[in-house]
């Protein structure tokens, strides 16, 4: 999937791993796929200006040179929801500027993975959902299902909330954000069942 917004069933689910992993791979098939974090909070001060851990993860996995701005355009301090972060910056966070970041970066790129922020439902502004940006860059979602106890109704919460925002669900990936979650094989046998199919790919654990 060359083009996607990647969001997740709550946040530290293990969407930046996942997002890495697609981009590692399509670097690994000689295919110009390039990451994106539209919004960030928790950034980390650099001599270059705040940088989010998870763009320049995105920067690692998948070798391209772009601005870091048209990557991540709302870098911010405070490691809190994006809406408390960007007020406490005295920053207001603009559709526009996601739009227009994002356009240069698919002119010149195969693909763009845009990586979302906490869970689907999460907002970026009073006024900004998540499911404004996908709708505004007419993108397919591909939902992480962080696995472990509680992800059946997280990830249909989830499926559904992104169906009836009036976006398209592409699919989901299995990340065992729990190595030793019990029953994982019937977990994931019922999250195939209830979200109407299999999981594009299921993550490996990360001891």
């Amino acid at each position: 999937m060359p083009t996607a917004y990647i969001t997740g069933t709550d946040t530290e689910i293990g969407k930046t791993f996942v997002t890495c992993a697609l981009l590692r791979d399509a670097r690994a098939s000689a295919q110009r796929i390039i990451g994106m974090k539209p919004v960030a909070s928790g950034c980390i001060e650099t001599v270059e200006g705040w940088r989010s851990e998870d763009a320049l993860a995105h920067i690692e996995a998948d070798g391209l040179d772009a601005a870091y701005i048209d990557r991540n355009p709302y870098a911010l301090p405070l490691p809190v929801a994006p809406e408390i972060a960007a007020r406490d910056a005295g920053v207001a966070i603009d559709l526009s500027n996601i739009t227009q970041a994002y356009a240069r970066l698919r002119a010149a790129h195969e693909g763009v993975l845009v990586e979302g922020v906490g869970g689907w439902l999460a907002p970026l502004t009073e006024t900004l959902e998540q499911a404004d940006v996908v709708r505004a860059l007419q993108l397919p979602v591909l939902m992480v299902v962080g696995m472990r106890l509680g992800c059946v109704h997280q990830a249909r919460a989830t499926q559904r909330a992104i169906i009836g925002d009036g976006c398209e669900f592409a699919g989901w990936i299995a990340n065992p954000v729990e190595p030793l979650m019990a029953s994982f094989d019937d977990n994931l046998a019922i999250l195939t069942r209830v979200l109407g199919q299999p999981p594009m790919q299921v993550m490996p654990p990360r001891l």
